[in-house]
């Protein structure tokens, strides 16, 4: 079943892809940066997200992680 039809599997994807483009912009923050407009724009919003809220995303992920093991 495809990601966006399961709402779990939906919500692994996206905290997946905040601490992805969170890291690689602490690794090289100009391959992030110089996207700040169009569709790679939505990565640099992610870098951002997990930068600034990154105790809530890591408590998100924690979690995420426990439904994963120990639900299905």
């Amino acid at each position: 079943m495809s990601a966006i039809f399961n709402f779990q599997s939906l919500l692994t994807v996206i905290l997946l892809l905040i601490c992805t483009c969170a890291y690689i912009r602490a690794l090289a923050p100009s391959l992030i940066d110089k996207n700040k407009t169009g569709l790679l724009g939505i990565f640099w919003k992610c870098a951002r997200i997990g930068e600034r809220k990154s105790p809530w995303v890591a408590c998100c992920c924690v979690v995420m992680a426990f439904s994963i093991l120990f639900q299905q």
